[in-house]
């Protein structure tokens, strides 16, 4: 394949799938800064990775999965250090995620499922992943993995209410 042939086949699959890729980093992240820097470092690690190709969805969502997991240790260690020097300031502010609007009540009431049933939830909708890629990036069973997603359903019609579908 050619180089402009090769950019070409890239530029589409980013178009197609940056916005799942985001939406992810930006549950493993606390800020959408380090969710943009996550996701650009993982973009290029699974591009690297697959001989400079297209990778495959499941391998970034898992390199964005163990970076993330890396960032945030480095972020804990980071304020606890700062903290400690500080006297413990702590949260200077908290995200206003609520709204009337649906895209807020549903970006809000994702955010209070558990971790590992929001992280299906992704998997599944957001990154058509079937389960058991799901399953292959968790290291859960294939039935836990429909069991998470099954719950997270059930959780979000909870918290939404009976309109939700």
């Amino acid at each position: 394949m050619s180089d402009t042939a090769a950019s070409e086949t890239w530029r589409t699959w980013i178009a197609g799938r940056a916005h799942t890729f985001l939406l992810y980093a930006r549950q493993q992240t606390r800020t959408e800064e380090d969710a943009r820097d996550l996701l650009q470092e993982a973009l290029i690690e699974a591009w690297r990775r697959t001989a400079e190709g297209v990778p495959d969805n499941a391998l970034v969502f898992a390199t964005i999965r163990r970076r993330a997991v890396d960032q945030a240790r480095a972020a804990g260690s980071r304020a606890k250090r700062e903290e400690a020097w500080a006297g413990g300031a702590g949260e200077w502010f908290e995200p206003d995620l609520g709204g009337p609007d649906t895209d807020r009540a549903l970006a809000s009431a994702v955010q209070t499922l558990p971790e590992h049933l929001r992280e299906v939830l992704t998997f599944r909708i957001w990154g058509e992943l079937s389960f058991p890629e799901i399953a292959r990036l968790t290291g859960a069973p294939v039935a836990t993995a429909t069991s998470r997603y099954r719950y997270a359903l059930e959780r979000l019609r909870e918290i939404l209410g009976p309109e939700m579908p």
